[in-house]
């Protein structure tokens, strides 16, 4: 597929199809996160692959009940490393850089899962304190983003978006 009909291909599916992801589609998406770019190519981020129905049923409530979580066959749950950022780039690293790593490579991972005929849908509404206890993270991981895939159970309309003219500044 051309990479411009990836990026177009491309919507936030919340209903999935009861059906699981073959392992080899679940390896290309994750073999392409670690070609994102990062801050010194550190990579100060860590992706938790949530495959059983319990845990993704708990971070469904972490989530503010988003139904989409605990029916995805898959939840990837990117999270910002902020002590290995920080060895390197001190505050900033840990406060921003990690961020922007986990950021980039969800991103990432949501073209790959077009790519592969998958859907997904980026959730940012969520407690992060209760995804951390879900998933037993140290305090210096962050969790930043998650992301339910799978196979579309809806294809929902494009959404209008702004003009490039509303967007775009050239000084």
């Amino acid at each position: 597929m051309d990479f411009y009909d990836v990026i177009k291909k491309r919507h936030s599916i919340r209903r999935f199809e009861d059906k699981e992801i073959e392992k080899e589609k679940i390896e290309k998406i994750l073999s392409v996160i670690s070609l994102a770019p990062s801050a010194g190519n550190l990579q100060a981020y860590k992706v938790y692959v949530v495959k059983t129905k319990k845990l993704r049923e708990e971070l469904s409530l972490a989530c503010m009940g988003q139904e989409s979580v605990g029916n995805a066959p898959v939840v990837l749950v990117f999270c910002a490393d902020q002590q290995e950022s920080a060895a390197k780039y001190d505050e900033r690293g840990a406060q921003f850089y990690a961020l922007q790593d986990a950021t980039i490579a969800a991103a990432y991972s949501q073209l790959a899962a077009a790519e592969e005929g998958l859907g997904s849908v980026w959730i940012g509404a969520f407690d992060p304190l209760e995804v951390s206890r879900v998933l037993s993270f140290d305090a210096y991981i962050v969790p930043v983003a998650v992301i339910p895939m799978g196979y579309p159970a809806e294809l929902p309309k494009g959404r209008d978006r702004k003009s490039l003219d509303e967007i775009i500044v050239e000084v």
